[in-house]
């Protein structure tokens, strides 16, 4: 079995919250590889846990890539302040064609666009990715995986910080399925009442009050705030009240679009014009909808950019869902040409933690080592981009730990499941298998 059916069979996919099946990535032809460890979400440290504790696997999951796609050049981008992580992946390195690329602490640094740009000077064409420049890029801890993958060792851990409003933040590997409930227990417990949940960020993760909501591969951490703090209130409000306040509010000031990482590299990405589709009915919004096509829903707009507290992200969103539905591909053409002020224009990720008011949790979240035992998981069918999962297992089957439980339809694309632990399944539904010890 070649290293991409190995990738395939043990089920890795993008670590660091796409969830594009990666054997998919490294079938591909390229020229540089790049590992991400920008890790650029406020609060959150787990791409930093894994390069200092999983170096190994991270440099050898780069030398397995650049021999499967053929690449002569390997890069991991590590942002300056992480001085340890950058000291032990160096030691790792040399007499290989892989160097350390020092990032600043910006946010998104992480973009791919953004990423592939600093390190190598190419740009990513309109709606296009990275391969289409000669690049692979994959978060640290999907190449770690990949190197495990060689071993015959399938994804069923999962690195992640557990930060904000809770006693101990710490980061953490937990099998996959586990709730987020125990996560939380894991940091000690809650620090407030009545909290939510930002599952994969304050920026760009999902918010939910649902603890028992189960870790997926593509989990990163998860940030705990009160429900009245200012971000758990933006965040909260339906898209029907953002776009009420939008439409009654946005006076056009530009802040949104001077300040967006795509526009400054040169990209078609203007979120005053989508704003604009909210001041018409069905006048406009084929138009006003094509400048928001390249937008990478950061929520730099939102939560920092916009001088009002309007929802300049979630229109982009909308909008972009509105031309999916209706068929529309984008029709800009235009030469891409970083903005000269870009680099001045970025935003440090100390002034974003100060305008989100997240002072008081921007703690360290010390790596903990792994947490094995737990008593049951819930193993989400669908973990990766493409098809979900057809269960292999029904109710009343053993298990054991690392035995493959779901399967992907042939030739469709996505990424396979396995048990997380030894046990007994005692549930399977259309969307996730349960298992307990």
């Amino acid at each position: 079995m070649n290293l991409i059916e190995q990738v395939k069979m043990a089920g890795v996919v993008g670590a660091g919250g796409g969830g594009f099946p990666t054997y998919v990535k490294i079938s591909s032809k390229a020229d540089i590889i790049i590992a991400n460890g920008a890790e650029c979400e406020p609060l959150l440290h787990k791409d930093a846990a894994v390069m200092e504790n999983f170096a190994q696997y991270l440099v050898k999951g780069m030398q397995l890539s650049m021999e499967a796609t053929g690449a002569k050049e390997g890069f991991i981008g590590i942002k300056g302040k992480n001085k340890d992580a950058i000291k032990t992946v160096n030691s790792l390195c040399k007499g290989l064609p892989i160097k350390v690329f020092i990032l600043g602490d910006y946010y998104p640094t992480g973009d791919e666009f953004d990423l592939v740009y600093t390190i190598t000077g190419r740009l990513i064409p309109p709606a296009g990715i990275p391969i289409q420049v000669g690049v692979v890029v994959n978060n640290v801890e999907t190449l770690m995986n990949i190197a495990k993958a060689a071993q015959g060792e399938p994804v069923i851990k999962k690195t992640l910080t557990i930060a904000g409003a809770v006693k101990n933040p710490c980061t953490v590997t937990v099998p996959v399925g586990i709730s987020y409930r125990e996560c939380i227990d894991i940091a000690g417990g809650l620090a407030t009442d009545n909290a939510v949940l930002f599952i994969g960020g304050l920026m760009m993760g999902s918010v939910t009050d649902d603890f028992e909501t189960p870790v997926t591969k593509t989990s990163t951490g998860v940030v705990v705030l009160p429900r009245n703090h200012i971000v758990s209130k933006r965040r909260l409000l339906s898209r029907q009240d953002m776009a009420k306040i939008g439409k009654s509010a946005c006076d056009q000031c530009r802040y949104c679009t001077e300040l967006c990482p795509r526009f400054l590299l040169g990209y078609q990405v203007e979120p005053h014009q989508v704003m604009r589709s909210l001041a018409f009915t069905a006048t406009g919004e084929d138009h006003w909808n094509q400048f928001a096509a390249l937008c990478c829903s950061c929520g730099l707009c939102t939560l920092f950019s916009c001088p009002e507290g309007l929802f300049p992200k979630e229109t982009c969103d909308n909008a972009k869902e509105q031309m999916k539905k209706m068929g529309i591909k984008l029709s800009f053409s235009k030469d891409i040409k970083p903005h000269p002020l870009r680099d001045g224009r970025r935003v440090p990720v100390k002034k974003l933690v100060k305008k989100l008011d997240i002072e008081e949790y921007n703690a360290p979240a010390p790596y903990i080592g792994e947490m094995n035992y737990v008593k049951r998981v819930n193993l989400l069918l669908k973990q990766a981009a493409g098809s979900p999962n057809k269960p292999l297992v029904k109710v009343g089957d053993k298990v054991k730990e690392g035995q493959q439980v779901g399967e992907i339809p042939n030739g469709a694309l996505g990424a396979v499941v396995h048990s997380s632990i030894d046990g007994v399944v005692v549930s399977v539904d259309s969307d996730k298998i349960c298992i307990e010890r």
